[in-house]
């Protein structure tokens, strides 16, 4: 099952909630991603965002899920916060299939390559490690993680709208 670590101790894991948000000027253009990760055990925050030139906001949505995952520095249980129906469907609808098929989609009756491949790979591996369950709330309805996220993955990307320095 995604998202379940191999011979790990569920009671023994790290409990985070992991925030994220994408977000782009334009679609496809310039693009931020952010993600805001808690540890309510310690009350630590941790805040990150980056952006690329030219993007997509799905790209930028799994990107933000990806860096969050990736800066655990050991296997956690994961609370995923995100207002991405992308993401989410992704992992517990579409990627088994996906895998199946050789990471191919089926469109009108034919197999097609699955759009973000790459992205999807890094999640997948990253789901191996961690336990994952996923929340989704709807994006710009006052959430403050939410709001927050969107907040630098916005400003991540000014700096490519020119008005901003890079």
């Amino acid at each position: 099952m995604p998202g379940q670590p191999s011979s790990k101790k569920t009671a023994a894991l790290p409990k985070v909630v992991l925030y994220t948000d994408g977000a782009c000027s334009g679609n496809p253009g310039p693009g931020g991603w952010a993600f805001l990760l808690k540890h309510p055990a310690s009350a630590k925050v941790l805040e990150r965002s980056g952006a690329e030139p030219q993007t997509t906001n799905n790209r930028m949505e799994l990107t933000a899920v990806i860096e969050g995952l990736a800066t655990l520095q050991m296997p956690s249980e994961v609370t995923l916060v995100t207002d991405s129906e992308y993401v989410g469907k992704g992992v517990s609808e579409w990627m088994a299939n996906w895998k199946r098929n050789g990471w191919k989609r089926r469109e009108r009756g034919k197999l097609m390559p699955v759009k973000n491949e790459d992205l999807w790979r890094r999640l997948d591996e990253l789901l191996q490690v961690h336990r994952v369950r996923f929340e989704h709330i709807y994006g710009h309805s006052g959430h403050p993680e939410n709001e927050r996220c969107d907040e630098l993955a916005v400003a991540a990307y000014q700096q490519f709208l020119g008005g901003g320095k890079p």
